[in-house]
């Protein structure tokens, strides 16, 4: 036997005792925050917000603003640092004991990326994250070493270099759009059509399966929504593996930019707690008094310009290029950190211990509660579960996230009384290590 399958064989997950309880509460909290979001992606059909989001009578209007105010994007935010701390916490040791590190971590990662391919193709989940978090963080083991200084840069060049990037995949479709419209007005005059604008025709349609619905599409992605699991396979699949593979190099920019915050946050002890209470309050301050403002401008934006899929294509075709959506990477990272700061600043306070412990329970057992979020949400609203997709008011949705939020802030704590590891990071970590780990207390 090889020295580094040796020193493989004797290597183990963090003990407990060296786990950090302000990053399992970070954790915890993004988990459950993540299904706020993500809960709308199982239940609601195409367009459905347009019933509510310009209404401010309607409750739905206000739970959907409160939401996108607060959570849009924060969650996500908060779960991508967290990872990126991880990689650090997955390393810790391991090189003391002669350990191949780099392979360990690099298996860790593929198995990962296997997780979100039945994540994404099984459980038909499209908006999973596990494939996307393993690629970003393959690239992120490279910065392990980084200076704290200059990960933090990562952020606001990503931004500038996603709004380029988005900006030029925007003008792409404005150009596909103008050309459609000039092309059905030629239609509707009875004039022959060229070549160009046969193909422009051709074009607008594939936009309109893959990205912008029109509304009989809509209506027929939500028949097949709640059809049988074959029709929600064949519906989903093909869009779960564009995102996989077409759409990944815009997607892991902006997640890899979130995990070297993270890095550099943990190198500096923001998120383990280390800063002092005046610090934490100054960068809470900070986070809400500059990213509230901003958002709040944006929603206000939105709700004048972009009310109904009518309304969001007339401005495409007006707008060459929406400067508002520069707000959205700033104010989210502002308000992250002011969330972490609440949560950090509540834990090392111990004013709600039994809340924290139980959050903190939850994200010890991230992966497998983050797959539950899927399978029962699936089994709730798709069609070959009990139907619910398309049935509920918006603000009813939040009653089954809930319902979700008060099983794993119970369950969580007493499985950990009796198992050392989720069910699935047992799984993840008995294939990392090539070797079953003890589950039992």
């Amino acid at each position: 036997m090889s020295s580094t399958t040796q020193t493989m064989a004797t290597a183990a997950p963090v003990a407990e005792n060296q786990r950090i309880d302000t990053i399992d509460i970070l954790r915890g909290f993004a988990l459950l925050g993540i299904l706020m979001m993500n809960i709308a992606g199982f239940s609601m059909p195409d367009h459905a917000f347009e019933k509510f989001s310009n209404d401010p009578s309607s409750l739905n209007f206000w739970v959907f603003e409160f939401i996108s105010i607060f959570f849009e994007g924060k969650m996500r935010a908060m779960f991508g640092m967290v990872f990126g701390a991880g990689v650090l916490l997955f390393i810790a040791n391991k090189g003391k004991k002669g350990l191949s590190v780099h392979a360990l971590y690099y298996r860790r990662m593929l198995w990962l990326l296997l997780f979100g391919l039945i994540h994404a193709h099984l459980i038909l989940w499209i908006g999973e994250i596990l494939y996307l978090y393993a690629v970003c963080g393959m690239i992120l083991y490279l910065f392990r070493n980084v200076a704290a200084k200059y990960l933090v840069w990562a952020v606001p060049i990503v931004a500038i270099v996603s709004f380029v990037a988005g900006t030029i995949q925007y003008q792409n479709i404005r150009a596909k759009r103008i050309a459609y419209v000039a092309a059905t007005a030629a239609q509707t005059q009875k004039q022959a059509l060229s070549a160009a604008q046969t193909k422009a025709l051709t074009e607008w349609r594939e936009v309109e399966k893959t990205m912008i619905p029109n509304r009989e599409d809509a209506k027929e992605n939500t028949r097949k929504m709640k059809s049988d699991y074959a029709t929600v396979a064949g519906h989903l699949r093909p869009l779960a593996w564009d995102g996989q593979t077409k759409y990944l190099l815009f997607a892991v920019w902006d997640s890899l930019a979130l995990m070297l915050l993270g890095l550099a946050l943990f190198k500096w002890g923001f998120l383990t707690g280390a800063w002092s209470e005046k610090n934490y309050w100054k960068v809470l301050k900070i986070g809400y008094g500059v990213g509230l403002p901003l958002v709040l401008y944006a929603q206000y934006y939105n709700f004048h310009h972009f009310s109904t899929l009518e309304a969001n294509l007339a401005r495409m075709e007006q707008m060459s290029i929406n400067w508002v959506e520069l707000i959205y990477p700033f104010q989210r990272i502002l308000l992250v950190l002011g969330h972490a700061s609440t949560l950090i600043l509540l834990a090392k306070s111990g004013a709600a211990q039994g809340l924290c412990s139980r959050l903190a329970a939850v994200g010890r057992m991230a992966l497998s509660n983050y797959i539950s979020h899927s399978i029962i949400c699936t089994l709730f609203f798709f069609g070959y579960g009990l139907n619910y997709y398309a049935e509920l008011e918006f603000y009813q949705i939040y009653f089954v996230v809930l319902v979700i939020w008060a099983i794993q802030l119970i369950i969580s704590p007493i499985w950990l009384k009796y198992f050392l590891f989720g069910p699935l990071e047992w799984l993840w970590r008995s294939l990392t290590y090539w070797k079953l780990q003890p589950m039992k207390r």
